[in-house]
């Protein structure tokens, strides 16, 4: 019903910068309440990084404040989110799922792998 495709992630050095791409496909790919990023590092649960209500309102996690910031690439339709990551930092490694939630049910990405070493 929905597809989510995450783009973005590769391997970078402490400090630089990332931008992660997510778009939603399929005949029920709209009317989302919120899409959100969600990231998920070795031997850890799932956290929730960033989130983007429909009506603008955004949220972040403590841990990302003043470095991300989340966005639409393309802010016509409601269908897609970014994350921009800047400062990054060695705990900042995971993959990084994008999530949709609508009246028709949660949906996940596939994720991207972020890497930060030097």
């Amino acid at each position: 019903q929905v597809k989510l495709v995450e783009s973005g992630g590769a391997w970078v050095q402490p400090g630089d910068s990332l931008r992660l791409s997510c778009s939603a496909s399929g005949p029920r790919a709209s009317g989302f309440w919120s899409m959100a990023w969600y990231r998920q590092a070795p031997g850890k649960e799932r956290e929730l990084v960033a989130r983007l209500v429909t009506n603008g309102d955004k949220n972040y996690a403590d841990f990302v404040k003043g470095r991300f910031t989340i966005s639409r690439d393309n802010p016509r339709t409601r269908n897609n989110v970014a994350l921009q990551m800047n400062n990054l930092k060695p705990e900042d490694t995971a993959v990084y799922y994008c999530h949709a939630s609508a009246q028709h049910g949660n949906y996940w990405g596939q994720g991207t792998q972020v890497t930060v070493s030097s």
